[in-house]
């Protein structure tokens, strides 16, 4: 049975604490915009389609009883406000905010919504929240089939495969299934899959703790290894294929993921390892050109200094502690999407696709006006399914 990160029914919101994990499952409740916030901030939760959902989940849950008397303290005021606020918890990963631009988008193309059918919009915008989680598994799955399909491509019809992946991009980062260990499960299911080799993932071992946990839990065949081991795992094992996952894409393929991912695609590059991104559709932000572009949050001090409330490194150490890195596109074999697998350089005739058939969309919706400065929010609601 998959674990399960995120519980939500009837209004009432759930998530596993992680934290506690691998020692303790406990699941606590949010409430609203601000336990949201905390929650993704504090990394309770963490993974970017999974922040996604919180958040957007964290708002629905909070407007539910709320009654509001026209559509600008419902759209700007209220939805955007929050909206906003949510994304500063994290800000590195984009589909917080792409999920959020769109239902905002929703909510103000609706008949209702124009004729100040308030009442009307917030029914649309909650039941298109809770939809999310529904659309995140099936999109991990056909990620899943599609990265197992990569990876096989690099072995002979009958052979078994060993992966390294890094992090945690399974059903904790998620809704379900997984990313990057959504293409490690559909191998798995398969039975291609001989061995996976995840990292620790140093300062917050997101690897050791929860990826180690689900591998644990589902029985799939699994090693843990250091940070520092990859090459030494690349020398002494015939690894197929490095999967990994992603918090932002650029529009050129330039990644941003946890810290150490660049350093294990130098390596894999090296040893002539293939090196696939597994991530949604919709952490491919084609507003920014590189990955120069990327802000990269960075932690406090503690993650690295302490393990729990124990101190091993020495009091008055100064530490610089980067959340994620930036692996550049040219160390990239691929990025594996619900829509497809796409080498950086594909990537890039995917943007101009898709910024025809967002002018096509506009000419045909009269909203041509908007093309000179609107950009950036139509690839947004593009990327997130309107079209």
């Amino acid at each position: 049975m998959t674990l399960k990160s995120i519980k939500y029914e009837s209004g009432k919101l759930e998530i596993l604490n992680q934290l506690l994990l691998p020692a303790h499952s406990q699941y606590i409740e949010v409430k609203g915009v601000e336990d949201g916030w905390r929650a993704i901030h504090k990394m309770q939760v963490r993974g970017a389609p999974a922040i996604a959902i919180v958040g957007c989940l964290s708002l629905a849950v909070e407007i539910q009883s709320e009654v509001f008397t026209n559509k600008k303290t419902f759209g700007r005021q209220e939805v955007e406000g929050k909206k906003n606020y949510l994304v500063s918890a994290r800000p590195t990963a984009v589909n917080m905010k792409l999920a959020a631009d769109e239902l905002i988008s929703l909510v103000s193309r609706q008949p209702n919504y124009k004729k100040k059918n308030v009442g009307g919009s917030k029914i649309l915008f909650l039941k298109s929240i809770e939809a999310m989680l529904e659309k995140d598994i099936a999109d991990n799955r056909a990620i899943g089939d599609a990265g197992a399909k990569a990876v096989l491509s690099h072995c002979s019809v009958d052979g078994l495969v060993r992966v390294l992946t890094h992090c945690n991009t399974g059903s904790l980062a998620t809704a379900g299934y997984g990313t990057a260990l959504g293409v490690v499960r559909s191998l798995h299911s398969a039975n291609r899959l001989e061995h996976v080799y995840c990292t620790e993932t140093r300062p917050y071992n997101q690897g050791a703790r929860l990826t180690a946990y689900e591998l644990v839990h589902e029985k799939i065949p699994a090693t843990l290894i250091c940070d520092s081991m990859v090459s030494a795992l690349m020398r002494a094992r015939n690894i197929t294929a490095v999967v990994v996952g992603a918090d932002r894409v650029a529009a050129n393929g330039d990644t941003a993921n946890k810290i150490g991912t660049y350093q294990i695609a130098v390596v894999a590059k090296y040893h002539g390892v293939p090196f696939y991104v597994a991530a949604p559709f919709t952490s491919i932000d084609f507003a920014i050109p590189s990955g120069e572009h990327i802000v990269i949050e960075e932690r406090p001090e503690k993650e690295m200094t302490h393990v729990g409330d124990m101190r091993i490194a020495t009091p008055g150490i100064s530490c610089w502690n980067p959340a994620f890195d930036i692996t550049p596109s040219r160390l990239i074999t691929a990025i594996i999407t619900e829509r497809g697998v796409f080498t950086p350089e594909e990537l890039k005739q995917q943007k101009n696709c898709l910024f025809t058939s967002t002018l096509f969309t506009m000419h045909r919706h009269k909203k041509m006006d908007l093309a000179t400065d609107g950009t950036e929010i139509m690839f947004r609601n593009y990327l997130c399914g309107h079209s």
